[in-house]
């Protein structure tokens, strides 16, 4: 066994054993974490650290921080365990939403920032991760987007459809009280080491055209840490209210799939359905959340080959970029809860492809094929699943169209004759969909 490997057994071995003590005393508060943190534990963070990720404030890359890396962490250890780590600001930038418009803000820590989120990750998520139900699935580990889709699928089958609450929460992660959060996560984790960087994460300030800012609320999306804290969160606001309150007092069956802030509710009555979405907005604004009035809507999905003498049709709802609906068999019967590619999603897809071949329409053939191979095929990666093809397919015909339409435009003297085109593409050939994530395959992944 190398060195390194046997660093990594050694962390695992102390991450076990802070599991078992989690599950010995599981209504305590773990008082000690910090003293398992140690430079091998710093090392296995920094492995764990993506390379590539852009830059923070101080510009410092993932190369310039290993060039110098035992004394780096070294230093950084010593910072953490004397209370002297002082966290940065974040930097800020902005991704397309792709819904007229929209941008989501993201944080950019800096690259030692990120190891030392990655270490405390490390240390609380075996105490954390015990609280969570199976039904959550947003960045955990061996949970993924894909089986959350699933479970929804065959939870819906299995109730019929039923009534679906689908939640939208207005800016949750920039919405999260600080000190409504810190007292969530210290029912479970108070030791002093952990829960200070913690508290110096949320106060450091977002850093904005050169201007830093504060706020006593929100977790900036983009370090590690974040989506963990706000999973804890929510699992406190949503999920153990649901199973512990609301589920005792309801008349029929129900259900919740949550992946992150993205959550449905699934139930078999309409009335249970109603009294839930009536409190909704009063259990969220008690942990100053608010629910969007618009987006967070109640939709019949009930199987309409049940319900054969209800006139009104079955509603679709939206969950993780894909649509549900009911489909119909070979038969002609409404028998099959089916997925697609979401409308938006599917026009961002194409609208990527489409900027980056006019922007880089004077690339040789080779380079735009290779480009256009890397971004079909990460599509197909997530958008692969069974009943999908016709939302694939369509995406490969455009990815196509679009290509011919930027390599006909490259030049005023000449133009591109589709024969020609098609002999281009018989030579640089487009990856074909497939479907890599089967709703029948266990387990989903």
């Amino acid at each position: 066994m190398s060195r390194k490997d046997e660093i990594i057994e050694n962390v695992s071995t102390k991450q076990d054993r802070i599991a078992t003590i989690a599950r010995k005393y599981s209504d305590q508060p773990i008082l000690s974490i910090a003293q398992h943190i140690d430079l091998e534990w710093l090392y296995v963070a920094f492995l764990q650290t993506r390379k590539d990720g852009v830059l923070g404030i101080d510009e410092q890359s993932a190369e310039e921080y290993c060039s110098n890396l035992r004394e780096n962490l070294e230093s950084l250890l010593d910072k953490l365990k004397s209370g002297r780590y002082r966290a940065p600001a974040v930097k800020r930038i902005y991704i397309d939403k792709g819904k007229g418009g929209e941008t989501r803000p993201l944080g950019v820590p800096t690259f030692e920032d990120k190891v030392l989120q990655r270490a405390i990750l490390m240390a609380t998520s075996p105490i954390l991760e015990q609280k969570f139900y199976d039904f959550s699935y947003g960045f955990r580990k061996g949970k993924s987007a894909h089986q959350a889709l699933k479970a929804l699928r065959e939870i819906c089958m299995k109730l019929g459809g039923g009534w679906v609450i689908d939640m939208d929460i207005r800016k949750y992660f920039d919405s999260i009280d600080h000190n409504l959060l810190m007292d969530i996560f210290k029912q479970r984790v108070c030791d002093g080491v952990i829960t200070r960087v913690i508290g110096k994460w949320l106060k450091a300030g977002v850093m904005e055209a050169g201007i830093i800012s504060y706020s006593d609320e929100g977790t900036p999306q983009g370090g590690v840490i974040s989506p963990f804290l706000s999973n804890i969160f929510l699992h406190e606001v949503l999920d153990n209210w649901f199973i512990k309150v609301v589920q005792p007092r309801l008349t029929g069956r129900s259900a919740i799939i949550r992946f992150a802030d993205d959550a449905v509710l699934i139930f078999e009555n309409r009335i249970d359905a109603l009294r839930v979405l009536k409190v909704l907005p009063k259990r969220f604004g008690k942990y100053k959340l608010t629910l969007h009035p618009e987006k967070t809507r109640l939709v019949k999905f009930t199987n309409p080959s049940v319900n054969k003498y209800d006139d009104g049709k079955p509603e679709t709802f939206s969950f993780l970029g894909f649509t549900l609906y009911w489909g119909k068999s070979r038969k002609g019967d409404f028998l099959l809860i089916k997925l697609k590619t979401e409308k938006n999603r599917l026009a961002r897809s194409i609208r990527k492809v489409h900027d980056w071949l006019k922007r880089h329409r004077h690339y040789k053939i080779c380079e735009h094929h290779e480009k256009l191979c890397r971004m079909m095929k990460g599509h197909y990666a997530y958008f692969g699943m069974s009943f999908n093809s016709r939302a694939m397919s369509r995406y490969f015909h455009e990815c196509g169209r679009n290509w011919f339409k930027w390599l006909k435009r490259r030049s005023q003297k000449k133009r591109l004759t589709w024969e020609k085109f098609v002999q281009i593409t018989e030579q640089y050939s487009l990856p074909k969909p497939r479907v890599i994530h089967s709703l029948w395959s266990k387990p989903l992944t």
